[in-house]
């Protein structure tokens, strides 16, 4: 089945045409008829599948029949947990939509706001935003989303979990309550499903792959090693073909800066993707692996968000993650469009616990296989009793810590979004502003 029997206007198939793309992937089958109907979705499908056309196609369609307004207010909110992904979404938009009449901005932290606000006084069809500095907007009264017809929530596990929920019941309340709302994710644990059940209206269920599926031509190894070897394990499966581009994670900003200034030092391009990083070192780290002038790129799980390389062979997990879902989004960088990907774990004793959740979840065995002169000193356990990480040294989803007291003389402020604090801070990587360290929760990488 083609484009063209989707239904879909001439200029999106006209655009569609430009890039090569004639057959529509499963999701995008499935959930472009729904959404054009008219249909809330919640939709799953793997990284990689062609999660952002199969909703941005649709609302494009939407927008471009439905008229120009003579208001300057978006008609269309997507919202995103990292700037990347909004990033990327943006340029998604643009190209489909590029026989279209039809405005879109991105909105996320990093960056001034003075570029944003002149946008949005210019009036736009599409804002595609973090929800920290939508909110920004928001109280600044720079944004208006009373005439938002369709509300798109992108990586919708990790917007509606861990810190995001309270800043998203805020948006929501200033949204129309008619309104289209779509839900695209890689991965819904069944509390998510009931937290996106509050504010959507019978929504249709769409999943191409069995929950948290991972890529059927992605193939897993996992080599044993003392914790104290891992850096040297990594240089040496890096040095093995230094033109490969590699995709590294670490489960903390503090140590993926360590890697990268371990592997500069041993001569391989490496850059860091972090929520610590400015916005334009980001961008600029980005584009240097996406062009080959880096061949190594080191990101924190939430960083990593929106990263989109085309035939990435390689993805190496120097730390699991701490929940065993964020495996599925790390692996789905590569394997994707029908190349084939390796997804290499190095695995010390005290993540034991952490290779058994992965392997519950994926419903099959993964081949461990220690690398000769790496050998651990210890055997992994892989019971469900196997030991983990120690909470506090990086690990990701801690409990939040507790909140400061107002000093002597100052009023406390109202409650705010976990993560999010007043303008002036800087940005994490989802776009909500950063606190101070005593107070920031881990998880916002």
């Amino acid at each position: 089945m083609s484009f063209d029997s989707l239904g879909l206007a001439p200029a999106l198939l006209r655009a569609l045409a430009d890039y090569g793309y004639t057959q529509p992937t499963p999701i995008q089958l499935a959930a472009i008829p729904a959404a054009m109907e008219g249909h809330d979705l919640l939709a799953a499908a793997q990284t990689g599948t062609g999660k952002t056309a199969a909703f941005a196609l649709p609302l494009l369609q939407k927008l471009s029949t439905s008229g120009q307004t003579m208001t300057r207010r978006p008609r269309a909110l997507i919202l995103t947990p990292t700037r990347e992904l909004a990033a990327q979404i943006h340029d998604n938009i643009r190209s489909y939509g590029k026989h279209m009449q039809v405005s879109s901005t991105t909105i996320f932290g990093g960056v001034s706001m003075g570029p944003q606000i002149n946008a949005l006084r210019r009036g736009v069809d599409v804002v595609i935003a973090t929800p920290g500095r939508l909110m920004d907007h928001m109280q600044q009264r720079t944004l208006d989303l009373s005439g938002v017809e369709t509300l798109v929530l992108d990586e919708a596990d990790r917007m509606l979990d861990m810190g995001f929920l309270p800043a998203l019941k805020r948006i929501l309340a200033a949204l129309p309550k008619k309104r289209q709302t779509l839900l695209f994710s890689a991965t819904f644990a069944p509390p998510i499903k009931t937290l996106a059940m509050e504010f959507m209206h019978n929504p249709r269920e769409i999943s191409v792959d069995t929950p948290n599926a991972v890529a059927t031509l992605v193939s897993h190894q996992v080599h044993p090693v003392d914790a104290s070897k891992k850096r040297d394990l990594l240089l040496h499966l890096l040095s093995a073909d230094s033109r490969r581009q590699s995709l590294v994670f670490s489960r903390t900003k503090h140590g993926a800066d360590k890697l990268v200034t371990y592997l500069n030092a041993s001569g391989l391009r490496t850059a860091a993707i972090h929520g610590n990083k400015s916005q334009n070192a980001r961008t600029r780290a980005l584009s240097d692996f996406k062009t080959g002038r880096v061949t190594v790129l080191v990101a924190t799980d939430i960083a990593a968000r929106g990263i989109d390389i085309e035939q990435l062979p390689i993805v190496i997990n120097f730390d699991l993650p701490s929940v065993a879902e964020d495996y599925v989004h790390r692996i789905g960088r590569t394997g994707r469009a029908g190349m084939e990907g390796l997804a290499v774990s190095l695995v010390s004793h005290d993540e034991s616990g952490l290779l058994h959740d992965i392997r519950k979840l994926l419903k099959q065995d993964i081949e461990i296989n220690a690398v000769t002169g790496y050998e651990p000193s210890a055997p992994l356990r892989l019971d469900a009793g196997a030991p983990r990480p120690k909470q506090g040294g990086g690990g990701q989803r801690q409990a939040r810590a507790p909140q400061r007291q107002p000093r002597q003389g100052k009023t406390a402020t109202s409650a705010r979004p976990n993560g999010y604090a007043a303008p002036g801070r800087g940005d994490h990587a989802a776009g909500n502003q950063r606190r101070r360290s005593s107070s920031r929760p881990a998880a916002k990488a």
